[in-house]
């Protein structure tokens, strides 16, 4: 579709980067497995359903389009989380929304703000991540 609507000379941007899912730290791998106690193995996606991951990367399907001169650019940031910020993170996410809890979702708040105070040094959750962004043209253009 992108093809279709954008100005010869378009870039087509995509933006991303790692989950607290995904993101390996010993905090992110303790809440994981404080989620899957609730909900099961499986990453919860959307209104229903689970999450495998994608089957191609955003990549590889830029370069089967009409753009395919791509560009990654990585930026490696730095976050620091309060714990109360990570549960406010989780609330707005697929995987834990409070509705998956079956009205186990105070329970869960409170041993995930436990553990997550136990994982904090002085107060603060550390998250080292990449975010990737993508820039595809189609071949030939000036942009």
């Amino acid at each position: 579709m992108a093809d279709r609507v954008a100005a010869p000379h378009a870039v087509v941007a995509i933006m991303g980067g790692d989950s607290l899912w995904t993101h390996q730290a010993d905090w992110t791998a303790a809440l994981r497995q404080l989620i899957q106690s609730y909900l099961g193995e499986d990453r919860r996606a959307g209104t229903r359903g689970t999450h495998a991951g994608p089957a191609r990367s955003s990549e590889d399907d830029l370069t089967d389009s009409a753009f395919t001169e791509v560009a990654a650019h990585s930026f490696p940031l730095s976050r620091a989380w309060a714990p109360k910020d990570v549960l406010g993170y989780l609330r707005t996410t697929s995987f834990p929304r409070p509705a998956l809890f079956a009205g186990q979702h105070p329970e869960f708040e409170t041993a995930a703000l436990r553990l997550l105070q136990d994982h904090a040094d002085g107060g603060v959750l550390e998250e080292d991540a990449v975010f990737t962004v993508l820039l595809a043209r189609r071949p030939g253009g000036d942009a």
